[in-house]
């Protein structure tokens, strides 16, 4: 309040400086006499007052100093009307319009001025205190399983039901192998694919626990990605502890430079947000998702901490992938002729759309082994080889003891994807294969 108060008194001043300037002009002073109008009359006075004095000692005769006064008089009215006027000052009426103008814009148009540019509703707090806060805020974070439980809960979303009894299959019999890594790695990410992050964090957790040294940091950005949407985008201790050890191995991690930045900004320091968001946007992969988060929310995190950035432009994607395979259903002659009229980054858009349509069909209504090589092959020239590896995994059990598992086999090997690791699955079995 003591602000506004001010800037309103500030603006009150200013408006009456400038109108007591215009109403000033508008009265005018006299105008002066041209320059020497009053020496050239005394001049002519002072020959007139000598013919008098020449005709009463009769040195002029009256008709010689009548024409002399006549000719004196002339001169002088010439000179009495000498300068020309100079412009005349604009009306009182003007002025005090120009001058209700005037403080009408300083008290309207600089508030408003000032709430699209500035922080009207930001206290005004030393920078000490703002930084105690942000501190306490940071030290009063909920651990983990406090942030989980506040969470909303998230139902199963609807899907195949055979998909949804291979992933129940996995939940029972994956705890009675603790020492099965492979079982932990497939029970972590479908526990993901259907939205169980806080189950998926669990596992997660157990796969590093049974990696340990050799846990990277693949594995740690996995865990964290699962803690985060697990707590509901809260950045907890825990996770911030998995993204120190990844940064401490590679300082530019997009994925760990987004989950501090978020953690910064939910806790009063956009101006640390910013740093790490920015340092995301400007060395991380464009095809990030964690990029394009941070790509999202650094304007505004740049905007609150007063520094004006604008990120670079995103880079001309490269020609989609093509879909299409000699054995393998593809695109209709209908969406290759509506390719053909689009942009480079619309013909990106397009086939990462037809692979997320197929991604959920096969994950909702299920499919032939020819789609779901399709979709590991396609995910394999995307460069998506992990997600290809875990829906050859999953492919793996839906199809296992078919013709149609040797198919999939061999596009996951086109993929990229190490097919002879092998598990079964099933009660009792003794372990990997």
């Amino acid at each position: 309040m003591l602000f506004w108060i001010t800037a309103i008194l500030l603006a009150l001043l200013v408006g009456a400086a400038l109108a007591a300037a215009l109403l000033r002009r508008q009265a005018g002073p006299a105008a002066p006499e041209a320059p020497g109008a009053s020496d050239d009359a005394a001049f002519y006075r002072a020959q007139m007052a000598e013919i008098d004095r020449d005709l009463d000692r009769g040195l002029i005769a009256p008709e010689e100093a009548e024409q002399a006064r006549t000719e004196i008089a002339r001169r002088l009215l010439a000179a009495s009307r000498g300068g020309a006027a100079g412009p005349a000052p604009a009306g009182r009426r003007a002025s005090l319009v120009a001058a209700a103008a005037i403080g009408l814009l300083l008290l309207v148009g600089v508030p408003l001025l000032y709430a699209a540019l500035g922080q009207p509703g930001a206290a005004d707090r030393p920078r000490a205190a703002r930084l105690a806060e942000a501190e306490a805020l940071r030290d009063s974070r909920p651990s983990q399983a406090e942030a989980e439980a506040a969470a909303p809960a998230r139902p199963m979303p609807e899907a195949d039901p055979a998909y949804l009894e291979s992933v129940a299959r996995l939940r029972e019999v994956v705890p009675t192998r603790p020492e099965d890594l492979t079982g932990w790695q497939l029970l972590s990410q479908h526990e993901a694919n259907l939205g169980q992050y806080a189950a998926a964090a669990r596992a997660q957790e157990q796969v590093i626990a049974l990696l340990g040294e050799s846990a990277g940091p693949e594995d740690r950005i996995a865990l964290a990605d699962r803690l985060v949407a697990a707590a509901n985008g809260v950045v907890t201790r825990q996770t911030e502890a998995l993204l120190q050890q990844v940064l401490e191995v590679r300082p530019q991690d997009s994925a760990a430079l987004y989950y501090m930045g978020l953690l910064y900004a939910q806790t009063g320091r956009p101006d640390l947000a910013f740093r790490a968001w920015r340092e995301a946007v400007e060395t991380g992969a464009p095809g990030s998702p964690h990029v394009a988060l941070a790509r999202a929310q650094v304007e505004d995190a740049a905007d609150a901490a007063g520094v004006p950035y604008t990120p670079p432009a995103m880079p001309a994607p490269s020609a989609p992938p093509v879909l299409t395979d000699p054995d393998q259903p593809g695109p209709t002659a209908e969406d290759l002729q509506a390719a053909q009229d689009l942009t480079p980054e619309q013909q990106q858009e397009m086939a990462r759309g037809m692979v997320e349509r197929l991604a959920a069909r096969l994950a909702e209504q299920g499919g032939p082994a020819t789609d779901w090589a399709r979709l590991i092959r396609t995910l394999g020239v995307l460069g998506e080889t992990e997600r290809a590896a875990a829906i050859w995994a999953e492919a793996e059990t839906v199809f296992a003891g078919t013709e149609g598992l040797e198919a999939i086999r061999e596009a996951a090997r086109a993929a990229g994807i190490d097919t002879e690791a092998e598990i079964d699955l099933t009660p009792g079995a003794e372990g990997a294969e």
